[in-house]
């Protein structure tokens, strides 16, 4: 499902996409691509942009995941700054794709996206898992520490499973990286660029389990090599 009200881009990029396999529903209202969700099944992907007038493409993500739509979500947009990357990660976008990017760019990325959202639905074969206060469900997406609901988003929650399935051992920040962006992909400045978005986002969770739990200390930091979980914490 593509919505971007650039009637011409989605155009072209609905006709290129359909060339080469793709089956393509595509909108230039945020309310039109939601009505049609109300008629029929949810896409395997779906591909927002940013700036939208009746509704931005982050608050038609939110809106999405408020009506229990859990397809992938990836951002195609002209804005580049991180702040907008680090915000639509946080609300649970898989990925976020500068529009200047060439089509066959753009495909990988739409095909990693489909990719890392079947892996991630079968990342264990668990309904849950429970290490020491942490307790996880998969289905659901969800995190509980000491019985109390963690606010994660959907790419948090993935950080956390796959620390939490490895408690005891080192993480390193590609192998993060990876849960989040799927095999191979890189960001940021020079070859070591992503591990300030590995940053952020094991800040924004620790913060999490912190506003919960003043104590809470399960999520260690490995210096120059990534972060472990340990089932004491």
């Amino acid at each position: 499902m593509l919505v971007d009200d650039d009637a011409l881009f989605l155009r072209l990029l609905a006709d290129n996409l359909g060339t080469t396999g793709y089956t393509v529903l595509d909108f230039v209202s945020p309310h039109d691509a939601l009505a049609a969700l109300d008629r029929g099944a949810p896409p395997d992907l779906c591909v927002l942009d940013w700036d939208m007038p009746d509704m931005t493409g982050l608050a038609l993500l939110r809106e999405l995941r408020g009506r229990g739509v859990d397809s992938p979500v990836l951002f195609l947009t002209a804005h580049g700054g991180t702040l907008f990357e680090e915000t639509a990660l946080e609300a649970g976008a898989v990925d976020f794709v500068d529009k200047t990017r060439g089509p066959a760019i753009i495909r990988q990325r739409l095909a990693l996206a489909l990719t890392r959202g079947t892996a991630q639905d079968a990342v264990t074969d668990q309904e849950s898992l429970q290490v020491g206060a942490l307790d996880l469900a998969f289905a659901s997406k969800r995190a509980t520490w000491r019985g109390h609901p963690v606010p994660l988003s959907r790419n948090e929650f993935e950080v956390i499973a796959l620390l939490a399935s490895q408690a005891g051992q080192d993480v390193g920040y590609r192998a993060i990286y990876d849960a989040v962006h799927g095999p191979g992909f890189v960001a940021g400045q020079g070859e070591d660029g992503y591990r300030g978005n590995v940053r952020a986002i094991v800040k924004r969770i620790r913060r999490k389990f912190q506003d919960l739990d003043p104590t809470f200390s399960a999520l260690g930091n490995y210096a120059g090599f990534g972060y472990r979980w340990t089932d004491d914490g």
